[in-house]
């Protein structure tokens, strides 16, 4: 499945934020899907710089293309909306990356 992680940006660390989530994407791999991390757009925004409509309208266009979605904790209105679109298209919304159907655990038997 090609999961998107919604995750607080704007609160808190911006670094500690993009870790956490990469640390989410590279376990929801491991679990044989295909993450998306938008936080990933935090370099991109850091060489060529957009307003906030712009990265949270691309965020909504990922989520529509996703088969699942990972909401990590923490407040944010940005992740919050991601998950009102994906709820909206009837994609799954998961809490953690356990709860994905599916899950193939690299080294499992």
């Amino acid at each position: 499945m090609i999961v998107y992680i919604a995750s607080p940006y704007t609160k808190g660390g911006h670094m500690e934020n993009v870790c956490r989530q990469i640390d989410a994407a590279d376990e929801i791999r491991d679990a044989g899907h295909l993450p998306y991390a938008p936080l990933l757009s935090h370099f991109w925004h850091v060489l060529i710089p957009h307003d906030y409509l712009y990265w949270t309208e691309m965020g909504l266009e990922w989520v529509r293309k996703a088969d699942a979605l990972v909401r990590l904790p923490g407040k944010s209105v940005g992740a919050d909306a991601e998950v009102a679109e994906a709820l909206r298209l009837g994609i799954p919304v998961y809490y953690d990356v356990e709860s994905l159907p599916g899950t193939i655990r690299v080294g499992a038997e």
